[in-house]
C-alpha cells in the first residue's frame, strides 16, 4: 500500500549557481556545484539537469560521481548565461548508506543575475542556491 512506502526527505544537500574567474580562459563563467553539508559521505551520486519553460525545453544534462565526501562540495557543469531565462531543474539521486535519495532542486526563470548573488560560506565563493 502507499501508506507504507516510505521516501526519506533530503536534508543538508545543496545545489549552488556560482559566478567565478575562470583562470584558464581568463573569463567570468557560471558554474553549478552540488554541496554536502553531511557528516557521511555519499554515493552513486546522479544529478540531471534540463532547462524548460511553457515553449522550450533543453536537452537533458547528465552528471555522475561515485562518492561525494562528507562536508565537501564538486563543480557539477557550466552554465551558459542564455539558460537563465528559463527554469533550471536539477535531479538529485544519492545512496546514503543502503537508503536511496532523490531531491529536485529548481532556479526559476530570471532569478540568476549577478545582483542576486551572496557569499555561500561552504564554497568561499559568491552564488545563488536553488530553492
Amino acid at each position: 500500500m502507499k501508506k507504507d512506502i516510505h521516501i526519506p526527505e533530503v536534508t543538508d544537500i545543496e545545489v549552488a549557481i556560482v559566478y567565478e574567474f575562470n583562470e584558464i580562459y581568463k573569463t567570468d563563467d557560471w558554474n553549478v556545484y552540488i554541496i554536502n553539508n553531511k557528516n557521511t559521505d555519499l554515493e552513486m551520486m546522479v544529478v540531471v539537469s534540463q532547462g524548460f519553460s511553457e515553449t522550450k525545453t533543453t536537452s537533458l544534462l547528465r552528471k555522475k560521481l561515485n562518492k561525494l565526501p562528507a562536508n565537501s562540495f564538486a563543480k557539477i557543469e557550466f552554465i551558459q548565461p542564455d539558460l537563465f531565462r528559463l527554469n533550471n531543474r536539477f535531479q538529485v539521486t544519492f545512496f546514503e548508506g543502503n537508503t536511496l535519495y532523490e531531491k529536485t532542486f529548481i532556479f526559476k526563470e530570471n532569478t540568476i543575475k549577478e545582483a542576486a548573488l551572496r557569499m555561500i560560506p561552504e564554497l568561499k565563493k559568491r552564488g545563488i542556491l536553488a530553492h
